[in-house]
């Protein structure tokens, strides 16, 4: 089952919509978690992680720099208008459209062409569309961002609605015409409408739309996709390049938190090159926003990790470092909850275990058990990837751990480094994929800043001429001698004396390596 793939809400394109049920994980449902039990795979918040921002993470001052538009739009597109209103019934509703204008909220313009639009049929308006669709938009768009009357934004959303159930082509009109050409308010509104309209739209099974109504389907949903597509290129463009220096980067992640349920939309964002550029936004956050943005951007990885090709190249990312380092310092359990469900997902993906294992995450899971945590989702997953970790260190076979160990260069004295029996049993696979262990020993040697790494390097070279029957030549050939030497004279005593036994074996042997025990 793709978990990534599941929708909570109502269509856009198809039935009509019921405006006081318009979900999309409110903070409702975040109020209900800990009165309802779930079972730990259903398709619950433990797989859709609430996104909405939290009303306490709001301070004053940045709720005041919040426009009252803004306000509505998100109320209308992330929560639920609680009177109980169908479509048809908005649209029924008489607008005093010239009020609106006489306080100088709609233009004259604006004026002529809602009344030629208002109360019309439906040939009619989709003539007028054909003519002059742009136009129409760019008011709708006006209305929502000067308008904040509720009935009034309910009944632009109606339109909207109506339009695009009509002609699904129409939603190329945001993209076409004001995505990408529009100022930063047209284009940031433009962005939600479509994402609602594309995340919205009939999910298909064997051909048949999810709510069991038969439609021209394979038009409209090409259609759509087709401007799925240009929105996630610009989605891109906006991580790359954002259009407005505070809001472009957070706007574009948002919804992507949103969209990347889609499998298409995993598959264009992989395309696009898109994830390197949600990896540097996994960091650390202390404020408010920067909590809200890591939080979604967090929750982009969790769709992805369902997502092969999308797994693969966070597979040759700093992708998993960073989310443990977050989950390491995070108080925030949103925060912490949707990088425990992404690294559950990972666990048993390629070589993701034998990371975990060597960048200390048992240790830190252990130390987020012992945290008070509320949410039953967090605690369950905890146990989980406890007991994940646990089954993945028993079939870790010693010389897997060491290579990972080396790979990622965190070598410290681990029992493995001085036992007789590991150098004696595995020595032979230090000459698998052209010596790579011994490559990256000798390259630790040049690079790493780490005292105790370059001291256990030194000391498993040495290990590796005391058990290799041509360890010396093989190392010579490598050039590791000068590397070794360079290290005689440094600073750290521990360095110093494993640079020298390991010189004193390269000069000497396995033959008289006995009486150099150190």
């Amino acid at each position: 089952m793709d978990h990534g793939n599941e929708l909570v809400g109502h269509t856009l394109i198809g039935p009509k919509v019921n405006y006081s049920e318009v979900q999309f994980y409110t903070e409702s449902v975040g109020e209900q978690r800990n009165t309802e039990k779930r079972a730990p795979d259903s398709q619950s918040r433990e797989n859709f992680p609430d996104f909405s921002m939290d009303r306490a993470d709001l301070t004053t001052e940045q709720a005041a720099c919040l426009s009252n538009s803004d306000c509505l739009f998100r109320r209308l597109y992330r929560g639920r208008i609680m009177a109980a209103k169908h479509s048809d019934e908005v649209l029924k509703r008489d607008i005093p459209w010239e009020t609106y204008m006489s306080t100088k909220l709609i233009t004259g313009t604006a004026l002529q062409l809602l009344r030629r639009y208002d109360n019309r049929s439906e040939s009619h308006r989709a003539a007028l569309l054909d003519d002059d669709g742009p136009a129409y938009i760019r008011v709708f768009v006006s209305i929502l961002r000067d308008i904040f009357k509720e009935e009034t934004v309910e009944y632009v959303l109606a339109l909207i609605d109506e339009m695009l159930t009509a002609n699904p082509k129409r939603a190329r009109l945001f993209h076409d015409k004001l995505l990408w050409k529009g100022n930063w308010f047209i284009q940031e509104k433009s962005c939600k409408i479509l994402t609602l309209i594309v995340s919205a739209r009939p999910k298909t099974k064997d051909g048949i739309i999810s709510n069991g109504e038969a439609s021209h389907l394979k038009k409209k949903i090409t259609t759509i996709d087709d401007v799925l597509k240009g929105l996630v290129e610009w989605l891109c463009a906006q991580l790359k390049s954002p259009s407005h220096p505070a809001r472009g980067v957070p706007t574009a992640v948002s919804s992507l938190a949103t969209l990347l349920r889609e499998p298409l939309v995993r598959s264009l964002f992989v395309q696009e090159d898109g994830v390197k550029l949600l990896v540097p936004l996994i960091t650390p956050a202390s404020t408010q926003q920067s909590i809200q943005l890591l939080y979604e951007t967090c929750l982009c990885i969790w769709l992805l990790s369902y997502y092969e090709p999308a797994i693969e190249y966070l597979a040759t990312t700093r992708t998993l470092p960073r989310l443990i380092e977050v989950v390491k310092g995070s108080t925030k359990e949103k925060v912490v909850r949707v990088v425990i469900l992404t690294l559950k997902n990972l666990l048993p993906k390629g070589t993701f275990g034998a990371q975990m294992v060597d960048l200390g995450l048992p240790q830190i899971i252990q130390n987020l058990k012992a945290q008070a945590w509320s949410d039953e989702d967090l605690l369950d997953a905890l146990n989980q990837m406890e007991e994940g970790l646990k089954d993945h260190i028993k079939k870790l076979g010693s010389f897997d751990k060491y290579k990972q160990e080396v790979l990622l260069g965190h070598l410290d004295w681990s029992p493995v480094h001085k036992d007789p029996v590991f150098w004696r049993e595995n020595i032979t696979k230090f000459e698998e994929n052209d010596f790579q262990i011994l490559r990256v020993l000798i390259t630790i040697l040049d690079t790493s800043r780490d005292p105790r790494a370059v001291a256990v390097a030194c000391y498993d070279l040495s290990q590796f001429i005391q058990y290799h029957p041509v360890g010396r030549g093989i190392l010579t050939d490598l050039k590791a001698k000068e590397r070794v030497m360079k290290l005689m004279n440094h600073e750290n005593a521990e360095v110093t004396k494993n640079a020298l036994l390991c010189i004193q074996r390269l000069f000497l042997g396995s033959k008289f390596a006995s009486f150099l025990q150190s």
